[in-house]
């Protein structure tokens, strides 16, 4: 009886001990595609240091690559962080005064900024939700501005066919980029050769579309129209509460985040960082 009593305990233990692990399994299975690269980092660790330019329109964009970009400051990269705009728009706390608004959305990127090690952070005063106001050719030349500035070796960005998720300001951003790396690339005083979007996999847009409020609105229902095919991911697991921090610093845009990456909250970090241990890009060529 006692030596029952020891196996069925053993077994009970064993069942529990499993248990998280049977469900990162699961989870990966259901998030990731394993015929996708994956990389430890962005920049092979044989190149010389380079100078990244991160370019988005929000604050909180950047959550998407923190854990790369916290890679690329661990290797000696010298890392530039650009914020078009000050996410006077992003009103899902309910603080309605976008003067307000705009003062603590900066804050928080000042201090994601932080978090994640960035040599220089900018942040522009362009119009959130109003990127398409300005039009094409003035976006383009914003972006040529800055890079022809900053001369970086390496660009990050958005997508050009839906910029994540769906938002304008996100896909122009990202075509923006897009446009000016194509016609530049190569030519003397343009300094980057090498341009990456932030996308997902075919899985992770599946689950997003069954979650996310904002995939659900913003999203293009033709698959042709959709996210580019990732080339490859970055491994950022080690980086895991350091993203879950700067996530934390934008307290205006919890809600919004919870779409991104969702019952972060809720499940314990050791078992999520196992499960969204990686992010993913498209290199354009």
């Amino acid at each position: 009886m006692k030596k029952l009593l020891i196996v069925s305990l053993g077994i009970i233990v064993f069942i529990l001990l499993s248990l998280p692990w049977v469900l990162i399994l699961v989870g990966r299975n259901k998030l990731h595609d394993y015929d996708i690269p994956q990389r430890e980092q962005l920049i092979p660790s044989s190149d010389s240091k380079k100078k990244v330019l991160a370019l988005f329109p929000h604050p909180d964009d950047e959550v998407t690559v923190a854990g790369t970009l916290m890679r690329l400051k661990e290797d000696g990269h010298e890392v530039v962080l650009v914020c078009l705009t000050r996410g006077e728009k992003g009103k899902s706390s309910g603080i309605q005064d976008e003067q307000e608004l705009a003062r603590l959305r900066t804050s928080e990127m000042e201090e994601s900024a932080r978090l994640i090690g960035v040599d220089q952070l900018i942040i522009s005063d362009y119009p959130d939700s109003g990127i398409e106001d300005l039009g094409m050719d003035s976006l383009k030349k914003v972006v040529l501005n800055l890079i022809l500035e900053k001369q970086p070796d390496i660009l990050i960005s958005y997508d050009s066919n839906v910029g994540l998720y769906g938002h304008p300001d996100h896909r122009l951003t990202g075509k923006a980029i897009e446009k000016v790396f194509l016609k530049e690339k190569g030519k003397e005083g343009f300094s980057p050769d090498r341009l990456f979007q932030v996308t997902l996999c075919k899985k992770q847009v599946e689950v997003a579309l069954k979650l996310s409020s904002g995939f659900q609105r913003n999203y293009p229902e033709n698959p042709e129209m959709g996210l580019p095919q990732p080339d490859f991911s970055v491994r950022t697991q080690p980086y895991f509460d350091r993203i879950l921090q700067v996530m934390q610093a934008h307290q205006t845009q919890q809600n919004v985040l919870k779409d991104l990456m969702p019952f972060h909250d809720k499940v314990p970090a050791w078992i999520y960082s196992r499960i969204f241990d990686r992010e993913y890009f498209r290199e354009v060529k």
